[in-house]
Protein backbone atom coordinates (compact mmCIF):
# COMPACT_ATOMS: atom_id res chain seq x y z
CA UNK A 1 0.00 0.00 0.00
CA UNK A 2 1.19 3.46 -1.25
CA UNK A 3 1.86 6.21 1.77
CA UNK A 4 -0.56 8.92 2.29
CA UNK A 5 -0.56 11.60 0.08
CA UNK A 6 1.32 14.62 1.16
CA UNK A 7 0.92 18.72 -0.02
CA UNK A 8 4.11 18.65 -2.02
CA UNK A 9 5.26 21.65 -4.33
CA UNK A 10 8.24 22.57 -5.94
CA UNK A 11 10.35 24.51 -3.04
CA UNK A 12 9.60 21.11 -1.07
CA UNK A 13 12.90 19.08 -0.55
CA UNK A 14 14.58 16.23 -2.33
CA UNK A 15 14.93 13.11 0.13
CA UNK A 16 18.35 11.01 -0.30
CA UNK A 17 19.96 8.13 1.70
CA UNK A 18 22.77 6.14 1.31
CA UNK A 19 24.79 3.04 3.57
CA UNK A 20 27.06 5.77 4.52
CA UNK A 21 29.15 9.07 2.71
CA UNK A 22 29.26 7.79 -0.51
CA UNK A 23 26.32 9.04 -1.83
CA UNK A 24 27.52 12.54 -0.91
CA UNK A 25 29.39 12.16 -4.65
CA UNK A 26 25.78 12.19 -5.67
CA UNK A 27 24.96 14.80 -3.47
CA UNK A 28 27.30 16.81 -4.25
CA UNK A 29 26.50 16.69 -8.18
CA UNK A 30 22.83 17.49 -7.22
CA UNK A 31 23.83 20.90 -5.90
CA UNK A 32 25.87 21.69 -8.44
CA UNK A 33 22.96 20.85 -11.23
CA UNK A 34 20.34 21.86 -8.93
CA UNK A 35 22.09 24.81 -6.82
CA UNK A 36 18.43 25.76 -5.48
CA UNK A 37 17.27 22.30 -4.43
CA UNK A 38 16.57 22.20 -0.26
CA UNK A 39 17.71 18.17 0.29
CA UNK A 40 17.77 15.62 3.13
CA UNK A 41 20.49 13.21 3.26
CA UNK A 42 20.22 9.96 5.22
CA UNK A 43 23.34 7.55 6.08
CA UNK A 44 23.33 4.40 7.06
CA UNK A 45 26.48 4.72 9.14
CA UNK A 46 24.73 2.32 12.19
CA UNK A 47 24.08 -1.08 9.39
CA UNK A 48 26.97 -0.35 6.48
CA UNK A 49 28.74 -1.83 4.24
CA UNK A 50 25.41 -2.67 2.12
CA UNK A 51 27.44 -4.59 -0.08
CA UNK A 52 27.64 -7.16 1.97
CA UNK A 53 24.59 -8.21 2.84
CA UNK A 54 21.56 -10.24 1.61
CA UNK A 55 18.42 -8.26 -0.99
CA UNK A 56 16.35 -9.03 1.53
CA UNK A 57 17.94 -6.82 4.51
CA UNK A 58 18.47 -4.29 2.16
CA UNK A 59 14.74 -3.68 0.67
CA UNK A 60 14.05 -4.14 4.73
CA UNK A 61 16.89 -1.02 5.53
CA UNK A 62 15.78 1.02 2.30
CA UNK A 63 11.85 1.02 3.58
CA UNK A 64 12.78 2.05 6.76
CA UNK A 65 14.62 5.27 6.11
CA UNK A 66 12.21 6.13 2.86
CA UNK A 67 9.48 6.14 5.61
CA UNK A 68 11.35 8.80 7.42
CA UNK A 69 12.56 10.82 4.68
CA UNK A 70 8.64 10.92 3.42
CA UNK A 71 8.03 12.63 6.84
CA UNK A 72 9.99 15.39 5.62
CA UNK A 73 7.05 16.05 2.58
CA UNK A 74 9.58 15.39 0.39
CA UNK A 75 8.86 15.82 -3.45
CA UNK A 76 11.15 12.60 -4.74
CA UNK A 77 13.38 10.07 -3.17
CA UNK A 78 16.63 9.37 -4.41
CA UNK A 79 18.53 6.21 -3.83
CA UNK A 80 21.82 7.47 -3.56
CA UNK A 81 23.48 3.72 -3.78
CA UNK A 82 23.95 1.11 -5.84
CA UNK A 83 23.39 -1.41 -3.64
CA UNK A 84 20.01 -0.22 -2.71
CA UNK A 85 19.06 1.18 -6.06
CA UNK A 86 19.64 -2.54 -7.42
CA UNK A 87 17.76 -4.33 -4.20
CA UNK A 88 14.81 -2.05 -3.14
CA UNK A 89 14.15 0.01 -5.99
CA UNK A 90 11.69 -0.91 -7.02
CA UNK A 91 9.61 -2.20 -3.83
CA UNK A 92 9.85 1.65 -3.34
CA UNK A 93 8.10 2.68 -6.20
CA UNK A 94 5.25 0.69 -4.97
CA UNK A 95 5.37 1.80 -1.65
CA UNK A 96 5.35 5.33 -2.18
CA UNK A 97 3.39 7.97 -3.56
CA UNK A 98 6.22 10.48 -5.14
CA UNK A 99 8.88 9.84 -7.87
CA UNK A 100 11.79 7.41 -6.77
CA UNK A 101 15.03 7.19 -8.74
CA UNK A 102 18.14 5.11 -8.71
CA UNK A 103 21.45 5.41 -9.93
CA UNK A 104 21.42 2.26 -11.88
CA UNK A 105 19.33 3.40 -14.71
CA UNK A 106 20.42 6.88 -15.57
CA UNK A 107 23.87 5.34 -15.45
CA UNK A 108 23.04 2.41 -17.59
CA UNK A 109 21.19 5.07 -20.37
CA UNK A 110 24.41 6.70 -20.46
CA UNK A 111 26.35 3.60 -21.22
CA UNK A 112 24.18 2.42 -24.35
CA UNK A 113 24.36 5.73 -25.70
CA UNK A 114 28.22 6.60 -25.07
CA UNK A 115 29.88 2.72 -26.21
CA UNK A 116 31.16 2.46 -29.67
CA UNK A 117 32.22 -1.21 -29.60
CA UNK A 118 28.97 -2.64 -28.13
CA UNK A 119 30.92 -3.49 -25.06
CA UNK A 120 30.92 -2.18 -21.90
CA UNK A 121 32.17 -3.03 -17.96
CA UNK A 122 30.66 -2.34 -14.89
CA UNK A 123 32.36 -2.64 -11.52
CA UNK A 124 30.58 -1.88 -7.72
CA UNK A 125 30.21 -4.08 -4.83
CA UNK A 126 29.20 -7.55 -4.37
CA UNK A 127 25.31 -7.44 -4.16
CA UNK A 128 25.33 -4.91 -6.97
CA UNK A 129 27.22 -6.92 -9.58
CA UNK A 130 25.33 -10.28 -8.13
CA UNK A 131 21.68 -8.67 -8.73
CA UNK A 132 22.34 -8.64 -12.43
CA UNK A 133 21.20 -5.14 -12.04
CA UNK A 134 22.92 -3.37 -14.59
CA UNK A 135 23.27 -6.03 -16.92
CA UNK A 136 19.50 -6.67 -17.29
CA UNK A 137 18.53 -3.06 -18.05
CA UNK A 138 21.55 -2.68 -20.52
CA UNK A 139 20.36 -5.83 -22.16
CA UNK A 140 16.75 -4.68 -22.40
CA UNK A 141 18.04 -1.61 -24.32
CA UNK A 142 20.49 -3.49 -26.34
CA UNK A 143 20.51 -7.21 -25.95
CA UNK A 144 23.85 -7.44 -28.69
CA UNK A 145 26.13 -5.56 -26.04
CA UNK A 146 28.82 -7.27 -24.55
CA UNK A 147 28.74 -6.35 -20.72
CA UNK A 148 31.81 -7.30 -18.21
CA UNK A 149 31.42 -6.87 -14.76
CA UNK A 150 33.84 -7.33 -11.96
CA UNK A 151 32.59 -6.92 -7.56
CA UNK A 152 35.27 -4.63 -6.45
CA UNK A 153 34.78 -5.34 -2.39
CA UNK A 154 37.98 -3.77 -1.60
CA UNK A 155 37.57 -0.27 -3.12
CA UNK A 156 35.27 1.31 -0.78
CA UNK A 157 36.59 0.92 2.39
CA UNK A 158 40.45 2.13 0.51
CA UNK A 159 38.07 5.27 0.08
CA UNK A 160 36.74 5.87 3.25
CA UNK A 161 40.21 5.82 4.61
CA UNK A 162 40.82 8.43 2.43
CA UNK A 163 43.65 6.12 0.20
CA UNK A 164 42.64 7.52 -2.81
CA UNK A 165 45.61 7.89 -4.42
CA UNK A 166 48.17 5.43 -2.19
CA UNK A 167 50.16 2.87 -4.19
CA UNK A 168 48.00 -0.09 -2.44
CA UNK A 169 45.10 1.11 -3.71
CA UNK A 170 46.62 1.48 -7.55
CA UNK A 171 47.58 -2.55 -7.54
CA UNK A 172 44.53 -3.57 -6.26
CA UNK A 173 42.65 -1.24 -8.58
CA UNK A 174 44.85 -2.85 -11.32
CA UNK A 175 43.77 -6.06 -10.45
CA UNK A 176 39.82 -5.32 -10.55
CA UNK A 177 40.45 -4.14 -14.10
CA UNK A 178 42.51 -6.58 -15.23
CA UNK A 179 39.29 -7.89 -17.03
CA UNK A 180 37.69 -4.85 -18.79
CA UNK A 181 41.07 -4.79 -20.44
CA UNK A 182 41.01 -8.08 -21.74
CA UNK A 183 37.62 -7.83 -23.13
CA UNK A 184 38.58 -4.65 -24.62
CA UNK A 185 35.70 -2.43 -23.53
CA UNK A 186 35.33 1.02 -24.64
CA UNK A 187 33.20 2.56 -21.29
CA UNK A 188 33.26 1.01 -17.83
CA UNK A 189 30.40 2.18 -15.37
CA UNK A 190 31.55 3.26 -12.11
CA UNK A 191 28.91 0.80 -10.04
CA UNK A 192 29.36 2.98 -6.86
CA UNK A 193 29.19 6.17 -5.47
CA UNK A 194 32.90 5.64 -3.90
CA UNK A 195 34.41 5.62 -7.26
CA UNK A 196 34.41 8.92 -8.72
CA UNK A 197 36.96 9.94 -5.85
CA UNK A 198 39.28 7.41 -7.53
CA UNK A 199 38.35 8.12 -11.29
CA UNK A 200 41.83 9.19 -11.99
CA UNK A 201 43.46 5.86 -11.00
CA UNK A 202 40.61 4.03 -13.27
CA UNK A 203 41.96 6.77 -15.92
CA UNK A 204 45.64 6.11 -15.67
CA UNK A 205 44.98 1.90 -16.01
CA UNK A 206 42.54 2.05 -18.77
CA UNK A 207 44.02 4.87 -20.71
CA UNK A 208 41.99 7.71 -22.32
CA UNK A 209 40.04 5.71 -24.83
CA UNK A 210 37.41 4.13 -22.07
CA UNK A 211 34.69 6.73 -21.22
CA UNK A 212 34.29 6.29 -17.50
CA UNK A 213 30.46 6.93 -16.81
CA UNK A 214 30.19 8.77 -13.26
CA UNK A 215 27.18 7.93 -11.74
CA UNK A 216 26.83 10.75 -9.60
CA UNK A 217 26.54 13.08 -12.38
CA UNK A 218 24.12 10.87 -14.37
CA UNK A 219 21.60 10.77 -11.52
CA UNK A 220 21.98 14.17 -11.28
CA UNK A 221 20.87 15.03 -14.92
CA UNK A 222 18.20 12.30 -14.68
CA UNK A 223 16.50 13.78 -11.75
CA UNK A 224 17.00 17.31 -13.13
CA UNK A 225 14.89 15.86 -16.13
CA UNK A 226 12.52 14.11 -13.95
CA UNK A 227 11.83 17.52 -11.66
CA UNK A 228 10.94 19.51 -15.02
CA UNK A 229 8.81 17.19 -16.34
CA UNK A 230 6.57 16.82 -13.17
CA UNK A 231 6.96 20.90 -13.00
CA UNK A 232 8.65 20.49 -9.09
CA UNK A 233 12.32 22.26 -9.63
CA UNK A 234 12.88 24.73 -7.20
CA UNK A 235 13.72 28.02 -9.30
CA UNK A 236 13.47 30.49 -5.50
CA UNK A 237 16.70 32.42 -5.04
CA UNK A 238 16.51 31.84 -1.38
CA UNK A 239 19.63 29.67 0.16
CA UNK A 240 19.04 26.14 -0.52
CA UNK A 241 19.43 24.18 3.14
CA UNK A 242 20.58 21.20 3.33
CA UNK A 243 20.31 18.58 6.15
CA UNK A 244 22.09 15.57 7.46
CA UNK A 245 21.34 12.27 9.37
CA UNK A 246 22.76 9.38 10.21
CA UNK A 247 22.19 6.43 12.17
CA UNK A 248 25.40 6.19 14.21
CA UNK A 249 28.60 8.33 14.49
CA UNK A 250 27.93 11.52 13.07
CA UNK A 251 31.53 12.70 13.95
CA UNK A 252 32.99 10.16 11.63
CA UNK A 253 30.54 10.91 8.85
CA UNK A 254 31.25 14.86 9.43
CA UNK A 255 34.82 14.15 9.49
CA UNK A 256 34.55 11.83 6.22
CA UNK A 257 32.30 14.10 4.02
CA UNK A 258 35.46 16.29 3.81
CA UNK A 259 36.70 13.67 1.22
CA UNK A 260 33.45 13.35 -0.41
CA UNK A 261 32.14 17.06 -0.63
CA UNK A 262 35.07 18.92 -0.01
CA UNK A 263 33.82 21.00 2.65
CA UNK A 264 32.89 20.63 6.23
CA UNK A 265 28.95 19.69 7.45
CA UNK A 266 28.96 21.50 10.65
CA UNK A 267 24.94 20.16 11.87
CA UNK A 268 25.24 16.63 11.61
CA UNK A 269 21.59 14.70 13.85
CA UNK A 270 21.87 11.24 14.81
CA UNK A 271 18.85 9.19 14.54
CA UNK A 272 17.52 5.86 15.78
CA UNK A 273 15.80 4.54 13.25
CA UNK A 274 14.51 1.27 15.50
CA UNK A 275 12.85 3.91 17.92
CA UNK A 276 11.51 6.42 15.29
CA UNK A 277 7.64 7.01 14.93
CA UNK A 278 6.27 6.73 12.12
Amino acid sequence: MKTTPLIRNSNSPIGMFDSGVGGLTLLKSIKRILPNEQLIYFGDTARLPYGTKSPKVVQNFSLQIAKFLVGFKIKSLVIACHTASSAALSNLKIKLDIPVIGVIEPSAQKAVTTTKNQKIGVIGTKTTIESGSYQSFIQKINPKISITTVAAPLLVPLVEEGWVNKGATRIILKEYVAPFKKAQIDTLILGCTHYPLIKQLFRRELGPKVFLIDASIETALYLKKLLNKKSLINNGISTPDYRFYVSDDPDKFSRLAQIFLGEKIEAVKPVDLENWGY
